[in-house]
């Protein structure tokens, strides 16, 4: 029965995981990471039904399996924006400061709904209201440090490509066409240089 709980528990992790990434990097890559994040979702469900309807003490209802399952999923993407948001916080952080204080909320909210046998009155109590203080809070914080954040610079950059793009628009070389660049001057022709020129005559070259 352990070895069962262990891979349950390796479930939630792993689909969190996912999850974390994704939500943070969905804007580079859509399709790609829409893929991560329900992968993450299936593996965090398989892990729910793992350790709260298989493994249960006593047999669930299906109004109960279909409310573990839902909040499970609400659960997953508040882990995985909180867990993400303050991995990434240093390279993403305009969206970061949302993804934090959004999975806090989300997270608090689906765990009673998913655990209380009365959740409405826990997510409603004081320490309901203690949560949106600390979340508002947060918010405002990591809203203000964003700015400086995304001055200075992340950890390992996202931006690439838009690197490599700004490299293309340097100068060109001598076969391209930069407007800068001076034009060169016509190479002097073998009769300006021939040694019957008078001094005095004004042909463009000083002697």
């Amino acid at each position: 029965m352990l070895p069962w709980r262990y891979l349950g528990y390796v479930g939630y992790y792993v689909g969190a995981g996912l999850i974390s990434g994704a939500v943070v990097h969905h804007p580079m890559a859509p399709t790609r990471y829409s893929l991560i994040a329900a992968s993450g979702v299936l593996v965090f469900l398989l892990a729910t039904v793992l350790n709260d309807i298989i493994l249960a003490a006593e047999r669930q209802p299906l109004a109960r399996i279909l409310r573990v399952l839902g909040t499970s999923t609400m659960l997953s993407f508040g882990l995985g924006m909180l867990s993400g948001g303050m991995q990434h916080f240093a390279d993403l952080p305009e969206r970061c400061a949302v993804l934090i204080p959004l999975g806090i909320v989300l997270s608090f909210v689906a765990f009673f709904l998913k655990e209380a046998t009365r959740p409405w009155q826990r997510i409603l109590s004081l320490t309901g209201l203690a949560i949106l203080v600390i979340t508002a809070l947060t918010f405002l914080g990591l809203r203000h440090i964003a700015p400086t954040m995304a001055e200075s610079g992340g950890g390992h950059s996202h931006s690439d490509a838009v690197t490599e793009k700004g490299s293309d628009e340097g100068p060109k070389d001598h076969h391209g066409s930069n407007p800068t660049s001076p034009p060169s001057r016509p190479a002097a022709s073998p009769e300006d240089t021939r040694p019957g020129k008078e001094p005095g005559h004004d042909d463009g070259h000083r002697h």
